[in-house]
């Protein structure tokens, strides 16, 4: 995560971050994250999505900060070497006004091309993974998730955990295209991934694959 942060403050796509921290938590548990532990439980509360990102924001709870805004979360946590949880989320601005009332400024970089259209609606989606007994249950709430627009429910089963480099890339090419077709080049490829971990009745539902470990 520390190289791909210095490759895209290096493209100018990001303008701030916070370099990941490796906390060691004790009894075989490590957690590599924002360099503050943060008050994560104020993204799940009832409140407007324009305060829960004032509040990222404002604490700098987050790994990087986009140049239209939008903050990228990254953390894992790791128990006797082998991965126990990880929470990977984006959180585009809702604040999306000066791009799209002044589109001229922002025609020539790549990287508003895809905020400057005013039909676009800011939501913050979150790939989680957490495989602890007692938390992960099968069908109703898969290892491994997706979460779209703090929908509580909303647990779209995912193949396997995710690394950061498959969650960097799936956050620019979806919402960055266009810089990320000029600059996918200079960003470093990395093909280690995960084991799976999507039950067999999981797979029966709508799901995300992602990349996956070739061993088993």
């Amino acid at each position: 995560m520390a190289k791909l942060t210095a490759e895209l403050v290096g493209l100018s796509l990001c303008d701030q971050q916070n370099y990941p921290v490796l906390r060691d938590l004790g009894q075989g548990c490590r957690e590599v994250g924002i360099g503050e532990p943060g008050n994560f439980s104020f993204v799940l509360k009832n409140v407007p999505y324009g305060e829960v990102y004032r509040e990222l924001e404002r604490t700098q709870d987050y790994n990087l900060k986009m140049l239209d805004g939008a903050l990228i979360q990254v953390m894992y946590r790791f128990r006797d070497n082998q991965i126990e949880a990880h929470r990977l989320a984006f959180f585009p601005s809702p604040f999306l006004e000066e791009f799209q009332n002044n589109p001229e400024v922002y025609l020539d970089d790549e990287i508003y091309a895809e905020v400057i259209k005013r039909n676009i609606v800011p939501f913050p989606l979150r790939f989680d993974y957490d495989c602890r007994v007692g938390v992960a249950v099968d069908v109703d709430h898969p290892k491994s998730h997706l979460t779209l627009g703090q929908y509580k429910n909303c647990r779209i089963p995912v193949s396997s955990p995710m690394t950061p480099y498959h969650f960097i890339s799936f956050i620019l090419g979806s919402f960055y295209n266009t810089a990320y077709r000029r600059y996918s080049r200079q960003i470093s490829a990395f093909t280690q991934a995960f084991d799976t971990s999507i039950t067999a009745r999981e797979r029966q539902l709508v799901h995300v694959q992602v990349p996956e470990s070739s061993t088993r």
